[in-house]
């Protein structure tokens, strides 16, 4: 299941995320039960705890204590409802990286918290990025991430690039890691027992496995279990993402010294 953003009115979506005239469309009198703040925070929290299939207008109004029909006079749709969430969400994320250890070590600090705020809400993985909200939350986000990566000394132009691959990067780990902890879930089989299941069928069936496939049989020759309590999965997906970022920042240091001795 993919989500886009922006899909309801220009201007009435825009309205809601930057809570420009976002009361209630009804005639004066007594102040209203609900807002739309409380609307978004209801969704995030069934999100956050059933996943976006559970999400409806009618789960948050239950929610709240409410029809459905008692939504949308601060909400349009569903549609515009997930755009307030995910921008409500990244307001959580952290601004207060220190940059006095230079660039390399916020990068990898903030890496892993976007890593952790996924992994939060995991429900962020099935809205494409494709098309931005374009909330306070979405413009904020970019200022974190560009806050870092404008101390590399680099041009806006690779800076740019860098970012689109930063959250590629973290994206690509942290959905691993979710759909594991999915599977363990949805399933009841751990990563552990499911591996340990099909190995062994595998290895009998397959007896000349390493030998037919000997570059992939080398891929597991220096794993090291995962630390306790932490699953199969999301663990390699960790390193993942550590190796990625690395490499990301190993790239970053190359092209600030080819920029350095490039002729002037």
């Amino acid at each position: 299941m993919v989500v886009f953003a922006g899909q309801g009115d220009a201007r009435r979506s825009l309205e809601l995320l930057w809570r420009a005239g976002t009361g209630p469309r009804t005639a004066p009198g007594p102040k209203p039960a609900l807002s739309v703040d409380r609307i978004v925070r209801a969704a995030v929290e069934i999100a956050d705890a059933e996943g976006m299939a559970a999400l409806s207008m009618r789960a948050v109004g239950e929610r709240l204590g409410r029809t459905a029909m008692a939504l949308y006079t601060y909400v349009p749709s569903k549609t515009e409802l997930i755009d307030l969430m995910d921008d409500h969400v990244l307001g959580e994320l952290r601004e207060d990286y220190d940059l006095t250890g230079g660039w390399r070590p916020a990068l990898s600090e903030l890496a892993h918290e976007l890593w952790t705020f996924h992994l939060r809400h995991p429900w962020l993985l099935q809205v494409s990025p494709a098309r931005p909200v374009l909330g306070p939350g979405e413009f904020r986000m970019q200022e974190i991430v560009l806050r870092v990566l404008f101390t590399t000394g680099l041009p806006a132009a690779r800076v740019r690039r860098i970012v689109s691959t930063l959250l590629t990067v973290v994206r690509g780990a942290v959905q691993i890691a979710a759909e594991a902890r999915q599977a363990a879930r949805e399933t009841g089989l751990s990563d552990e027992d499911w591996w340990r299941s099909r190995s062994a069928v595998l290895a009998e069936l397959v007896p000349d496995l390493v030998t037919r496939y000997p570059q992939v049989a080398r891929l597991g020759e220096d794993a090291g279990p995962p630390p306790a309590q932490v699953p199969y999965l999301e663990h390699e997906a960790r390193l993942s993402l550590e190796a990625g970022v690395e490499l990301l920042a190993d790239g970053i240091a190359a092209a600030l010294t080819r920029e350095a001795s490039a002729p002037r």
